[in-house]
């Protein structure tokens, strides 16, 4: 019988450790995501005009009167922003196309085609992020 109950007492202490742990990575994630990760800015919010202004009137206190000064100022860069990019993209991309033209010399023949599969893909995340919101805030 002594050897029953040792055997019960060791069950039951692997258990209560097992649901400790369980206790302490709830714990542990919950921290983690409540003040870490919530202290950290949302991806793509300065690419979100009506959630910045939104950020900017709950967070600053804005009077209307500041909002839409604020907003005017806004629409002017974005709008400046937008003019950068038209004059500055095709420079870009001839640098872009050059470097992939280079990595594709230093590439056996087995890579050239996995090479240009994972250009597709980068070129259709551009495409995609451009179609989103736009503006640099």
């Amino acid at each position: 019988m002594d050897v029953k109950q040792s055997n019960w007492k060791a069950v039951l202490l692997v258990f209560g450790l097992f649901l400790l742990g369980i206790a302490v990575g709830s714990l542990g994630t919950y921290t983690v995501t409540t003040h870490v990760l919530a202290a950290r800015p949302q991806a793509g919010l300065a690419h979100n005009p009506g959630h910045v202004m939104a950020m900017f009137t709950h967070d600053l206190g804005l009077n209307p009167e500041q909002q839409n000064q604020i907003q005017a100022i806004l629409n002017d860069t974005r709008s400046k922003y937008a003019q950068l990019h038209e004059k500055l993209d095709p420079e870009y991309e001839q640098v872009r196309q050059q470097g992939r033209q280079h990595i594709r010399q230093v590439l056996t023949p087995e890579q050239l085609p996995k090479f240009e599969e994972l250009l597709r893909q980068i070129d259709e995340d551009r495409r995609q992020r451009q179609v989103g919101p736009e503006g640099h805030d």
